[in-house]
């Protein structure tokens, strides 16, 4: 029989990782909800094709490697990713853009690598930040317009139509700017009171935006709680969006206001389902404040001044650079090893 050779260490854990990742899926489901009640039936199938092409992309691959494929696709890594990128893009993403996103995060940023625990960086950020860059206008365009479930927004059979046709276009009456973007765009020829009266802000922050952001924080604190994920990334990211929206953004006339910054685009799903990435980020505790203070810091920075309105990938991808560096200076306490003395070199430690 074929034994199935893993690196060490060999630490046991109570929770392996298909079970792990089977909870961060459950919890991802109130925001595909509100996703859903908000912004129609687009992300629902998002979701079910871009994990039916992870798996499909996943089995084939480790069938060229000659690996068991039953073995690692039960991990649930790769619905995992494919369920990321289904909640992260455009509701009316053409399906070929969904496909090579998906693609490009399995093979090129997890499989190529070797694998499960090998990847240095965030693959649905790969495939996210890949097909942004090259297909602007399909990733701009098809963002669905704030529409109750069964009271405007369009049916499944229309949003399949759209979703699985060749156009990239903007259909009028279905699609429309998100509120980062046309906040981004306006404020420079607009005061901000103006800018609030498009119909994307509605009578809130930003219409439906700021549920879904709250079912993903939710979602968040259900894995913070149940120790799936530990607070320092989360907490980091959205300090220092705060901090940086609080020193820099006072003029609304200037820059999005904090509750834009934390209640529109991808902020929650990044801060507690993206960023959280076991493989790709920070190791230790400090590691992982540090880590996501930068995500959340880089998020302000090419929000206010870069060209992209949401920047999540782009951040979290800049950082997955820089988390060597972060473990070297902040390594966690080796198994057996108490607590490191604190002091200048040579000095008398007694």
């Amino acid at each position: 029989m074929a034994l199935v050779q893993q690196s060490s260490p060999h630490a046991h854990n109570a929770r392996p990782t298909s079970r792990v990742m089977l909870w961060v899926i459950i919890a991802a489901l109130p925001g595909l909800v509100a996703q859903t009640v908000f912004f129609g039936w687009g992300n629902l199938i998002n979701v079910v094709w871009c994990i039916a092409v992870a798996l499909a992309s996943e089995a084939a691959f480790l069938k060229l490697r000659g690996k068991p494929v039953a073995f690692f696709l039960k991990d649930n890594t790769a619905a995992v990713t494919g369920l990321l990128l289904g909640l992260s893009l455009p509701q009316f993403a053409p399906w070929w853009v969904s496909a090579i996103a998906v693609i490009t995060a399995i093979i090129i940023a997890k499989q190529l690598y070797g694998g499960l625990g090998s990847n240095p960086f965030n693959p649905a950020m790969v495939g996210y930040a890949l097909v942004l860059i090259s297909f602007p206008v399909a990733m701009t365009t098809n963002w669905a317009e704030a529409a109750m479930l069964f009271q405007g927004a369009p049916g499944v059979g229309e949003t399949l139509a759209r979703i699985f046709s060749a156009s990239q276009t903007a259909v009028d009456g279905w699609t429309m700017a998100t509120p980062l973007g046309e906040y981004k765009h306006k404020i420079a020829s607009h005061t901000a009171t103006e800018v609030l009266t498009h119909p994307t802000f509605g009578e809130g922050i930003a219409r439906g935006w700021e549920w879904v952001n709250a079912a993903f924080l939710a979602g968040g604190l259900v894995l913070v709680f149940l120790r799936i994920i530990t607070w320092h990334i989360p907490a980091g990211f959205l300090g220092a969006l705060i901090v940086m929206s609080l020193a820099f953004g006072a003029n609304a006339d200037q820059y999005a206001p904090l509750s834009l910054h934390l209640l529109a685009g991808g902020t929650m799903l990044g801060a507690f389902f993206i960023a959280t990435d076991p493989v790709s980020a920070a190791t230790s505790h400090h590691g992982k404040l540090i880590y996501g203070a930068g995500i959340g810091v880089l998020i302000y920075v090419i929000r206010s001044w870069g060209n992209y309105p949401d920047a999540v990938a782009f951040s979290v991808l800049l950082m997955n650079f820089a988390v060597p560096f972060i473990d070297y200076y902040t390594p966690p306490r080796a198994y057996g090893h108490h607590k490191a003395r604190r002091g200048l070199p040579g000095k008398n430690q007694g």
